[in-house]
């Protein structure tokens, strides 16, 4: 076996995590004035895009967050103990792009930025760049070294040429290379999960029967295109994949978009080109996530009443909290109050009695959805909690009725979009994305029992906030409803379960909810398949938790969905955080483990960097900087 190659520190994963670290060691090092540190950032896809914001992939896959919300340099509001680092954010990157007006990575990119404001939905491909250019500046201040190495990590050995604290590592590639350092920073992103055993079955069915199935995963690594006109094609899942694949498809379809003249909300009208395909597409939930705003349009402010920080504060200090019986009541009451108080200010009408005095009274959830079915007296607007997750309340419907849900979702969305600063259900939207913060918070304290944990806040409420908070642009959404109504997508039903029809050879998919069904030699998956460590295919995560070198992170002995990693002090004193723990406790000070593998530990870890608020991702990439930088051993 060859001997490693040597560096101060390697990191594995090139996307925005890698890339903010590698960014972190160089502010570090430069304010120091040290010899340049020797980086390997090692990615399986690209470094600097990473996976996610891939150069390669179709202008139609969007960002879900606005321009003006992305950055990968911290600002005085992320609290870290390294030295200041200022960097252009993507807005102000991209007039830099438009002044230069050229690009090496092509000439979409000049365009693509000439185009791009604040407010609006960047590409994926050209935020990518945007990482990719970051990286490649601060390379090129001499404070770093790196070699980039586009490859798979599957193992990490143990580096006897230790420093006093714990041993070093070696980072094992598919094709045998391997790289040694004193530190290596586990920062992989959104890891993807191996095929269950439900989609084993089907990938062997379609292979009997010479159907397609496209399973989950990352879109831009899935071939979705060339689908039969004018035929059905099951689609399964309406989360946020499902409206990049659309925007991808509609694009391939060449049909024409026009607005609906005259429309206040924006209405699209999409006119067939008929080389369309009919979407069945169907889900648990049965409904597409929530959309956002439209860009720079204002939301209408949240103010808890219940639900205050100092609430929160309380619940994390006491600990042993049961989310569904202590926490869910009282968020129900602020979503409740959400929709009550902006649907008061819009249609007066619509409510009555003293709907105020009723929320403070509610102790439960149904006696929140008691509040709001008799204060709300039109149709239109009726609403409650149970809506977030069962559409139906879980009873069956007749194909009469789900037709006039999706309408009233239609005129919903087009409304919450259009007018966010009045409309009830964007209001419910704006407390959902400010209230999961503080949940995602009390998870990472430990506050709430593992079995809470377990089935409430992992088994249901990530998902309804997800489905609220962190939906897709609001031009996406429009061009899904404008195909909802030209009858080129038809909405299933909830409770969507995927067949194998042997007998026949095709794919079937039948709404409990709604008994409506449809069979197709075509089935797209648009669910993801990510996030879950114990079921991730990563190899080097796989190889870790299969040697004991690392664990599942436990409440009360119930398993979260990531990995333990320890916490971190921000402070130069401090010599550990964010650091592998063992099946045995032990901690491995020579691994770092940031972001979404260690989820569960490092509250808002998976979301992006935006100006101006603070960033556990960029918070954590300090940390590792940090660590990298105590442990770089010098040549004797």
């Amino acid at each position: 076996m060859s001997a490693p190659e040597q560096f101060d520190a390697v990191i594995v994963g090139g996307g925005p995590r890698g890339v903010a670290t590698v960014l972190r060691i160089a502010a570090r090092a430069a304010a120091a004035g040290s010899a340049p540190v020797r980086l390997a950032v090692v990615d399986a896809v690209a470094i600097g895009p990473g996976a996610t914001w891939r150069l390669d992939q179709p202008a139609q896959y969007l960002n879900n967050t606005q321009a003006d919300a992305t950055t990968v340099h911290p600002d005085g509001s992320t609290r870290m103990s390294g030295p200041a680092a200022p960097g252009p954010d993507l807005v102000q990157w991209a007039r830099a792009v438009r002044e230069r007006g050229t690009h090496p990575a092509g000439e979409w990119v000049v365009a693509e930025a000439a185009a791009l404001t604040g407010p609006a939905f960047p590409t994926r491909r050209l935020q990518g760049v945007y990482f990719r250019d970051q990286l490649e500046a601060a390379v090129a201040g001499g404070a770093v070294e790196l070699t980039e190495v586009v490859g798979r990590a599957v193992d990490l050995d143990r580096d006897g040429d230790g420093d006093g604290d714990g041993d070093g590592a070696v980072v094992v590639l598919e094709e045998g290379r391997r790289l040694a350092a004193p530190t290596v920073v586990l920062a992989q992103g959104m890891v993807q999960g191996r095929r269950t055993p439900d989609i084993e079955a089907l990938v062997r069915f379609a292979d009997r029967h010479g159907l397609r199935y496209v399973e989950p995963g990352m879109p831009a690594e899935r071939a979705l295109g060339d689908l039969p006109a004018g035929q059905d094609v099951l689609v399964r899942g309406l989360g946020a994949n499902f409206f990049d694949v659309v925007g991808q498809l509609a694009a391939q379809w060449g049909g024409h978009v026009e607005p609906v003249a005259g429309d206040p909300h924006g209405r699209l009208r999409y006119l067939p080109s008929g080389r369309e395909p009919r979407l069945v597409v169907g889900s648990r939930r049965g409904i597409p996530y929530r959309a956002k705003p439209d860009g720079g349009r204002s939301v209408r402010p949240f103010a808890p009443r219940w639900a205050t920080p100092e609430w929160f504060e309380g619940l994390a200090a006491r600990g042993g909290v049961d989310f569904a019986t202590e926490v869910w009541p009282v968020l129900a009451c602020e979503f409740a109050r959400a929709h009550l108080d902006a649907l008061a200010a819009l249609h007066p009408g619509a409510v009555v009695g003293d709907w105020r005095a009723g929320l403070d009274a509610a102790r439960t959830a149904a006696e929140v959805d008691a509040v709001l079915e008799a204060s709300v007296v039109e149709d239109e607007w009726r609403w409650t909690l149970e809506e977030l997750h069962r559409p139906t309340h879980g009873r069956s419907v007749a194909p009469v009725e789900w037709e006039r849900l999706v309408h009233r979702l239609v005129r919903q969305e087009l409304g919450s979009m259009s007018d966010p600063s009045h409309h009830p259900r964007a209001a419910v939207n704006a407390a959902m994305g400010a209230l999961r913060r503080h949940v995602g918070r009390l998870t990472a304290r430990g506050a709430f029992t593992g079995t809470s944990l377990a089935r409430d806040v992992l088994g249901w409420f990530d998902g309804d906030s997800l489905a609220l908070a962190s939906g897709p642009p609001a031009d996406r959404v429009r061009l899904v409803l404008a195909l909802l109504e030209a009858g080129v997508i038809m909405l299933l039903g909830p409770e969507t379960t995927i067949e194998a029809d042997e007998r026949r050879g095709r794919f079937r998919a039948v709404s409990a909810i709604t008994g409506a069904a449809a069979d197709s030699a075509v089935l797209l998956e648009t669910r993801m398949s990510k996030g879950k460590v114990p079921e991730t295919e990563d190899p080097l995560l796989r190889a870790l938790l299969g040697t004991g070198r690392a664990r599942v992170h436990t409440v009360d002995g119930i398993p979260t969905h990531s990995m333990e990693a320890t916490g971190a002090e921000v402070s130069e004193h401090a010599t550990g955080g964010h650091n592998l723990v063992a099946a045995d406790g032990s901690v491995d000070r020579a691994v770092v483990v940031l972001g979404i593998p260690a989820a569960s530990t490092q509250p808002g870890s998976a979301i992006g960097a935006s100006p101006g608020v603070p960033s556990p991702l960029l918070a954590g990439a300090d940390v590792a900087a940090r660590q990298i930088l105590q442990r770089v051993r010098v040549p004797a």
